[in-house]
């Protein structure tokens, strides 16, 4: 317990020491919602089409963000430190605990910024919303701390990344993206939870094959 907890605070005080992902992440969400915000401005916006941007904007906030949690070790050359130091359990849920709760900051950042600057659409149901973004952020935390440990060792981990995480991710995505649109709409949480089911077992199933196959990747 108190070792993975020593795995999750050093990586916080590394991010806030670097702030590299931390300012990266912020210009893309100010820049994309912006941009959306202008190009959008005096039409009307389908619900559809607005629950699908700020999901791409969720996503690819996240493979900036997320990208560097197992990579960033690898660079500085400490990888061997918390291999010599600290078990594979720890290690894995301290990573995860970090790219769980950076990746609900951002998320939940960037949805207030896109209903700040897309104000086209209204929103009827603040339950169904941030739950959608709370269980989505998890989900994605959750699948992008295995992928991190997979590519932290490939020659092109940037490009790796995305292009590993999105199948991984697409189920998560679509359960949240409809979720999402369903709280712009008058519609009762009761009728969103199914799909608040399939984002909780996801989020389940991932972390279970991630820990199982973890001791694996971190041992090669």
């Amino acid at each position: 317990m108190k070792a993975f907890i020593s795995v999750f605070k050093k990586d916080i005080k590394s991010e806030i020491r670097t702030r590299y992902s931390i300012s990266a992440i912020l210009l893309f969400i100010l820049t994309s919602s912006s941009i959306i915000g202008f190009s959008v401005a005096g039409t009307k916006l389908d619900e559809k089409l607005a629950s699908a941007l700020l999901w791409v904007i969720m996503f690819f906030t996240s493979m900036i963000g997320l990208s560097k949690s197992f990579v960033s070790e690898e660079e500085r050359g400490t990888i061997m430190l918390l291999k010599l130091y600290t078990s594979s359990s720890s290690v894995y849920f301290g990573k995860l605990l970090f790219n769980i709760v950076l990746c609900a900051i951002i998320n939940l950042f960037a949805s207030m910024l896109f209903l700040l600057f897309i104000n086209q659409i209204e929103l009827r149901s603040l339950s169904i919303f941030f739950t959608s973004i709370i269980l989505g952020s998890v989900a994605i935390g959750s699948a992008s701390t295995i992928i991190s440990a997979i590519i932290s060792k490939a020659n092109v981990k940037n490009a790796i990344f995305p292009v590993l995480s999105f199948p991984i991710m697409l189920p998560i995505i679509l359960s949240g993206l409809e979720a999402t649109r369903l709280s712009f709409e008058s519609t009762s949480l009761f009728e969103a939870s199914s799909l608040f089911f399939q984002m909780i077992a996801f989020t389940i199933a991932i972390i279970s094959i991630s820990y199982v196959l973890f001791g694996f990747v971190w041992n090669e």
